[in-house]
């Protein structure tokens, strides 16, 4: 017997089996010591986005502003994990992992649901908090996975059309972290446009609180006026309002002027821009070379930001609409400054009934003064006087279609928004655009656009060499 089962062993078949078996217990050992050693990478390095319309990536405004974190965050998640959108589950884990100054935890609402109480909460959301600050704020999932409540009331049914993860996230922490809100008034009495909400909720994603303010109604600007925006006036402002800005410039004020369709002269507005050197030119703008499709007045125009203004554009791909245009004149004080961040070709044409006048004009513009003022040493009146400097400062945009949410919202690759958020957060000491827009999850399909070699070595070629290469084969081993 002992023969036999030696024999058995000896056999080519015996050593076969034996070297497969082997071979199948080395390949297990290789896999479970490379899964291993994958627990170990970082969450942010070991999730690639595969994702359509990439919800995953995360762009440089929030990895820079995660890695320069100095404050311990904690994000507390309240929802059963297992039912957790998986989505939102990946981009938590995916987030989170940037930063070794962030702490998950996940409470379940249905065993504890005392926390809800305890942290004000709803079931399916995140509290992100900092201790050091003592400030929190809440995000929801409706919050991240948003709705399109439109479609709710046309078909009766409904699903998630954006994903606002990282803008949602990237928010809350530049809120809890610096528990700092920015004051922006925006005047009224004028015909005043209003913001759309897609710019509303990138105002508030940057921690910027918007209160409407009449000048007339009103002895002065408020005091915690950070920034006053006057947003598409179409009646001219009166002489009175015009000092009252004049004056408030005059203090370090900022002030933010987006042009639109003005109904008649506006003598008090047009002294205003010419204070700071800025003259508004008559007609729209026509560009024979920058131009969207041959349409002379859909303007693309040629960005010349840097600093803070240029941060965060990538493509320069800003549209502006029947935009009037500016020029640069002689400033009332030496002290004032004018730098042109975005302007026309030099084929351009500001365009009446009667005239076409040629040349290069400003779309926009910054204008900057530095202010001087003397403050005694209260404890010591015998100390000498110090002196304290602000910066006063003039934003100036020729066209409310620069946030216009026609455009904005419909062609998703514009940074109009972008552009509009960094000219509005420059104005603010320390502060920098973080508000992030939201992805669209709309379906991209893939389709074949160019059916020519490409599309016949994919569908042909490759399976005729594979064709090939089997018949090759094959024939070798019955000759054999």
């Amino acid at each position: 017997m002992l023969e036999k089962i030696k024999k058995i062993f000896r056999s080519t078949t015996s050593r076969n089996g034996s070297y497969s078996v082997g071979m199948i217990v080395l390949v297990i050992g290789i896999a479970v010591v490379v899964n291993m050693i994958a627990g170990q990478i970082p969450e942010s390095y070991r999730n690639i986005d595969v994702s359509d319309n990439k919800i995953y990536e995360i762009t440089d405004t929030s990895r820079e502003m995660l890695k320069s974190l100095d404050k311990e965050i904690k994000f507390t998640v309240f929802a059963e994990k297992d039912s957790t959108d998986e989505r939102i589950q990946t981009f938590l884990k995916k987030y989170t992992g940037l930063s070794d100054k962030i702490e998950v935890e996940w409470v379940d609402p249905v065993l504890h649901p005392s926390e809800l109480t305890e942290n004000n909460m709803e079931a399916d959301g995140i509290l992100i908090s900092c201790e050091e600050t003592g400030k929190s704020t809440s995000v929801t999932f409706d919050d991240i996975l948003v709705t399109d409540e439109y479609s709710y009331y046309m078909t009766g049914s409904s699903s998630p059309t954006e994903f606002d993860g990282e803008g949602q996230f990237t928010s809350a922490i530049n809120f809890v972290a610096s528990g700092e809100t920015k004051k922006l008034y925006y005047t009224s009495g004028h015909g005043e446009q209003t913001f759309s909400s897609s710019v509303t909720e990138l105002l508030e994603k940057n921690n910027i609180e918007g209160e409407e303010v009449n000048l007339l109604m009103t002895n002065e600007i408020p005091e915690d006026c950070e920034l006053l925006m006057l947003y598409a006036p179409t009646a001219d402002i009166s002489e009175e309002e015009k000092e009252r800005i004049l004056s408030y410039m005059s203090e370090g004020g900022k002030v933010f002027i987006i042009l639109g369709e003005m109904e008649g002269d506006a003598p008090n507005l047009d002294a205003l821009l010419n204070e700071y050197g800025m003259q508004r030119e008559e007609g729209y703008i026509a560009d024979m070379q920058r131009n969207y499709q041959g349409n002379y007045y859909y303007i693309f125009p040629e960005i010349t930001a840097t600093g803070e203004l240029a941060e965060g554009l990538s493509s320069d791909m800003v549209l502006l609409v029947n935009a009037h245009g500016l020029t640069m004149t002689d400033a009332a004080r030496d002290t004032i400054s004018v730098t042109e961040f975005m302007q026309t070709s030099s084929q351009a044409y500001a365009v009446t009934e009667e005239t076409q006048e040629e040349g290069t004009y400003t779309l926009g513009a910054v204008a900057t003064e530095t202010i001087s003022s003397e403050e005694e040493d209260a404890e010591d009146e015998s100390s000498d006087s110090e002196e304290e400097t602000k910066e006063s400062r003039l934003t100036v945009v020729s066209s409310d279609s620069l946030i216009d949410s026609q455009l904005t919202d419909n062609l998703a690759t514009l940074e109009n928004l972008d552009l509009f958020m960094n000219a509005v957060t420059s104005n603010f000491d320390d502060t920098q655009n973080v508000a992030i827009e939201a992805k669209s999850l709309e379906i991209t399909y893939n389709t074949m656009k160019h059916t020519g070699v490409t599309g016949m070595v994919a569908i042909v070629g490759i399976p005729a060499l594979v064709l090939l290469f089997g018949f090759m084969k094959w024939w070798k081993r019955r000759k054999a």
